[in-house]
């Protein structure tokens, strides 16, 4: 849905991730959900009350361990700087688990991941990764970050757009960094366990028109 937002449709529930307002220059629209995950509070990040619903969404924000409609989400505490959050606050990582497969969003994460995060996220099929730098993960640190947990899908998030964020770096930076030379946009992806391999393929998806 464009910057760092995504909507997750499962056989169980609908989840709609990271909503932004409309600094971004995108528009979210009023997308409907079950789930709203937020990965820090941050404008860009943290629009839950755009999202609706009947009944009106949960809220998932922060660490712990959630189920919510036949829904497994992990949240993995991280931080927006590489002080430890002195600097930008904290960051959640999110985990879904649903259908056999594990996505992994990983909001604004500012950092690269200790030993012990990679491990938790070692199972993770579908990665969200920032990778337009700013306050957030650049090109070659997201690459270093696919590379220490070798997903089979990778979605980059958080770049450049005609739309918006012109400070932060395209999305082909990220590209290059990973032996891309060129790529589709998709409007949406479909994931089936069947489409999970052993290497890595990454998949752009473009942003939500704006209305």
């Amino acid at each position: 849905m464009g910057h760092s937002c995504f909507r997750v449709r499962t056989k169980d529930a609908l989840v709609v991730m990271d909503p932004y307002n409309k600094i971004q220059g995108l528009d979210l629209g009023r997308p409907k959900a079950d789930i709203v995950t937020i990965s820090h509070d941050h404008p860009g990040h943290n629009n839950a009350a755009a999202v609706k619903g009947e009944p009106a969404p949960q809220l998932v924000y922060g660490p712990g361990e959630y189920e919510i409609s036949g829904m497994f989400i992990t949240g993995v505490r991280t931080y927006h700087d590489d002080d430890r959050g002195v600097k930008l606050g904290r960051n959640t990582v999110y985990i879904l688990e649903s259908e056999g497969l594990v996505l992994a969003h990983l909001g604004d994460l500012g950092h690269t991941l200790s030993s012990e995060q990679v491990d938790v996220m070692s199972s993770v099929d579908i990665l969200l990764v920032p990778v337009g730098g700013g306050n957030s993960l650049g090109p070659q640190r997201a690459a270093e970050i696919v590379a220490n947990l070798e997903p089979s899908i990778v979605i980059p998030m958080h770049y450049k757009t005609a739309q918006g964020q012109s400070a932060l770096e395209g999305v082909d930076h990220f590209c290059k960094e990973v032996g891309l030379s060129t790529y589709e946009t998709l409007d949406r992806l479909t994931v089936r366990k069947s489409d999970v391999g052993e290497s890595a393929q990454v998949k752009v998806l473009a942003p939500r028109p704006a209305a």
